[in-house]
């Protein structure tokens, strides 16, 4: 399966730079054979925005799911595009999918306990690997996938899209400009009121499901199990992911230990019963509280403070702050403050700095991103895969930063069952985190 037979010089994996066998990497006309293992709701955002790419053909989709496949096909009708090869009918369809099409990459949208044996032979069949978060259950997983990666040096890259938000790459380039001072202490998180997407009977998909598991919608079939089974961070690199630039995470730093705590549970049980007033629902054990902070040390002295909040009432937010000696932003208040050019002790909006302070990249293309998903960040991560993918290059996001950003999922739910204890992080890196350079998003270079 190893069909392109990666080859990285000891020069070029400094570089990052990809190279590859003499045999055509790319489809007549230099367009990316892409394939797709889950085409869900997720799955099908990915295809719309590479059917609206001229530099893309999806060759083959891969789905366990019939309606999921006929609403995929749908996507291609409308776009007067022929349909792709499918491959349906078990869980190791993938496999038959990427032994016979000849695939330069796939996107990877399946449920997370499947992200880790599909990314695997994706880069053991020497296939570019986009997953979606996370990239595995255990902190053994992730190791696996690294390993993987060193073996065969085919680039995985977890598709983080908030790494790309408009505001967080404007405060990237602020912090780039020294206007925070040195960096002390960062948090992030995914403060998202899930409920609605966690009990989902498919008869009304806002607000009105009360079950979840193989007959109910989309990500209730499977993500509600895991607040039963587990207490712990399950969505950690939405907020860790954007923040880890600014402490130069495996570019010159990296996290060193790790402590989780979990509140109570009460917010699942409570939403079933006032939806439907003694349902069994209502009456389980959900494991995972419905607050649970993780606090990570790094190597350099900086903190992160990691919050997972889906349970409860309440707007959405990432609740990102960055702080320095010199200033700080914090997007819950909207605000940011630098000595010298603030009011003393009042914000200034974000907006305006961001308007000042705008990544050139983002400025640049802006207008392509539009309509593309989430503010256009799906627009950036998808196009940084490709271009990878295009150019034979090491993804913008590569496989130490994807697990690293990833693991929290395993490493809190250890802290959590030892009694909060302190875990020692893993470098996933083996020590390259003191040499490497933090490049991510320094030029358009990889657009």
């Amino acid at each position: 399966m190893n069909r392109r037979n990666f080859i990285l010089s000891g020069a070029a994996a400094t570089a990052g730079a990809m190279m590859v066998s003499p045999t055509e990497l790319f489809a007549q006309g230099g367009k990316v054979r892409l394939g797709f293992i889950g085409v869900g709701l997720r799955g099908r955002n990915h295809v719309f925005i590479a059917l609206n790419r001229d530099d893309v053909e999806i060759v083959a989709i891969c789905d366990t799911q019939a309606q999921s496949l006929t609403e995929c096909r749908k996507q291609f009708d409308k776009k007067g595009v022929k349909l792709p090869k499918e491959y349906t009918g078990g869980l190791d369809a993938y496999k038959k999918m990427l032994e016979t099409e000849k695939l330069d990459a796939v996107i990877i949208s399946t449920p997370w306990e499947f992200h880790k044996p599909q990314a695997i032979d994706a880069m053991k069949a020497g296939v570019y690997v986009g997953c979606e978060v996370i990239a595995g259950i255990t902190t053994k997983d992730h190791w696996e996938i690294v390993d993987t990666y060193e073996k065969t040096k085919v680039p995985y890259m977890t598709l983080e899209n908030v790494c790309y938000r408009r505001d967080v790459l404007a405060v990237l380039n602020m912090h780039r400009q020294k206007l925070f001072g040195e960096i002390l202490h960062l948090e992030g998180g995914y403060q998202h009121d899930l409920r609605e997407v966690l009990f989902n009977d498919g008869k009304s998909y806002i607000g009105n499901g009360v079950e979840f598991g193989p007959n109910a919608l989309s990500e209730a079939q499977w993500r509600t199990q895991y607040n039963i089974d587990r207490a712990g961070d399950l969505y950690p690199t939405h907020g860790l992911g954007p923040v880890m630039p600014f402490a130069d995470i495996n570019a010159g730093n990296r996290f060193t230990h790790l402590t989780t705590y979990s509140s109570k549970a009460r917010g699942l049980a409570a939403y079933v019963e006032k939806k439907s007033p003694g349902h069994k629902n209502a009456k389980l054990n959900y494991k995972n509280g419905d607050i649970n902070q993780t606090m990570i040390q790094c190597a350099n002295g900086e903190t992160v403070l990691l919050t997972h909040d889906t349970h409860l009432p309440r707007p959405y937010s990432i609740g990102f702050r960055v702080q320095g000696t010199e200033g700080l932003w914090m997007d819950v208040a909207n605000g940011i403050h630098i000595e010298g050019q603030s009011k003393p002790h009042q914000w200034d909006k974000v907006d305006d700095w961001v308007k000042k302070y705008d990544h050139p990249v983002w400025k640049k293309y802006e207008e392509l991103a539009t309509g593309s998903g989430h503010g256009g960040m799906d627009w950036f991560v998808f196009n940084g895969f490709i271009q990878a993918v295009k150019q034979k290059r090491q993804t913008p996001i590569d496989v130490y930063d994807s697990v690293t950003m990833s693991a929290v999922f395993s490493l809190s739910t250890e802290s959590i069952e030892k009694g909060n204890k302190t875990i020692e992080f893993p470098d996933f890196t083996r020590g390259k985190w003191k040499t490497k350079k933090n490049t991510f998003m320094l030029d358009d270079s990889g657009f």
